[in-house]
């Protein structure tokens, strides 16, 4: 049954929420009641967050990851360990392995996987910058820290080939403490710790 609105406004507010991962239209119009029953000033603090983030948000020059300036924090802090380089799928990844505080190294987003069903190719992703990075030097380990599916490990071989002719560089992998199939940002911060610590060399075979 087709639900109708007393308001036309109030329905347009109800399909633009909808259109966010995971809201259906009955939380859409919670959420849009909510804000009905909010201060003007609120309101417009709200619309004015999400219209500046839209507006002045950056990625990151270097690693890809988003910023408020060309340069992440991450990687403008000299604390940070400036030969290791750990390799993510997306923004979230970061904050995942952030947070279990046991890397102190840089990132590579890449912006996704390999996945030929979804007509993500290898160009679509950061892989060449990947490869500038590590041509550039100074670089001696590069952490392959994506989900373990089939696109992800893929993904990470086709990154081993691609690296493969810098013998200097180690190239290692996760630990599998991750369950086949998990997504990284959804694991435990222990377990995906200890995956950090514990990682392997990558080997392509």
């Amino acid at each position: 049954m087709i639900q109708q609105y007393p308001s036309q406004l109030l329905e347009r507010a109800v399909q633009e929420f909808s259109k966010l991962p995971g809201i259906g239209r009955k939380t859409a119009l919670r959420l849009v009641l909510h804000l009905l029953r909010q201060d003007d000033g609120d309101v417009m603090q709200f619309a004015d967050a999400i219209a500046t983030m839209k507006q002045e948000v950056k990625r990151c020059s270097l690693c890809h990851n988003v910023s408020d300036s060309d340069i992440c924090p991450i990687c403008s802090d000299a604390r940070r360990d400036t030969t290791t380089i750990c390799v993510v799928e997306n923004i979230q990844d970061v904050m995942a392995v952030e947070n279990t505080q046991q890397y102190a190294g840089r990132y590579h987003v890449l912006g996704g996987v390999i996945s030929p069903m979804d007509g993500i190719g290898p160009s679509d992703l950061e892989i060449d910058s990947l490869v500038e990075r590590v041509k550039e030097g100074g670089i001696k380990e590069v952490i392959l820290a994506l989900s373990s599916t089939m696109e992800g490990d893929t993904t990470n071989f086709y990154i081993f080939r691609k690296l493969a002719p810098y013998t200097d560089v180690k190239i290692s992998i996760i630990a599998r403490g991750i369950s086949v199939g998990d997504e990284l940002e959804y694991t435990d911060e222990v377990t995906l710790g200890r995956s950090i610590l514990h990682r392997t060399i990558f080997e392509g075979k």
